[in-house]
């Protein structure tokens, strides 16, 4: 993950839509003790419109950077399923 005041290139924030679009996503996702996504892929669709309109300012990252804890979320269910 990025550090908080780094900003995104348009090829990274299309790299990671790419991630999206070929995993398998659950219907929802419990991310953490206080947050729960119904609706999964409307809400990443959501973000990653946000995200492609606002990835060259730091100051409106809050949506990368919730795609980001998505996707180790993710990828640690993933791998935990694995062993």
């Amino acid at each position: 993950m990025k550090k908080i005041d780094e900003v995104y290139t348009k090829k990274e924030v299309e790299d990671l839509k790419a991630w999206f679009d070929n995993a398998t996503l659950p219907k929802s996702l419990q991310l953490d003790k206080a947050t729960f996504i119904p609706n999964l892929k409307d809400t990443l669709d959501r973000l990653f419109q946000q995200a492609f309109i606002t990835h060259e300012n730091a100051k409106l990252l809050g949506g990368m950077h919730l795609i980001e804890r998505i996707k180790a979320k993710l990828e640690g269910e993933n791998t935990a399923g694995e062993a």
